[in-house]
């Protein structure tokens, strides 16, 4: 599932304050989950795709410090964008 423009918005809209809020925390996380997801499906085909695998790494590893800088900024808000995408089992 790559995102277009369109499905960006929605991204946005659904998780951040509104459709062009690109720049929250909660937004970005969420963008950044998509395109984990993206690239861990085609990673299950082409195991060897070793620049696909550094790009997730990067990627995890931002998501990682985005999520630790809501968890001391405000709780509250990690939790819920947390439980919205299901990263916590």
């Amino acid at each position: 599932m790559y995102l277009d423009q369109k499905g960006k918005e929605k991204l946005f809209k659904k998780h951040g304050k509104s459709a062009k809020d690109t720049g929250s925390a909660e937004g970005q996380i969420a963008l950044f989950t998509a395109r984990i997801n993206h690239l861990t499906e085609h990673l299950k085909n082409n195991r060897k795709d070793y620049n696909t695998e550094r790009s997730l790494v990067k990627l995890v590893g931002k998501r990682r410090a985005l999520l630790d800088y809501l968890t001391k900024k405000d709780i509250l808000r990690y939790r819920a964008i947390v439980k919205e995408l299901g990263l916590r089992k």
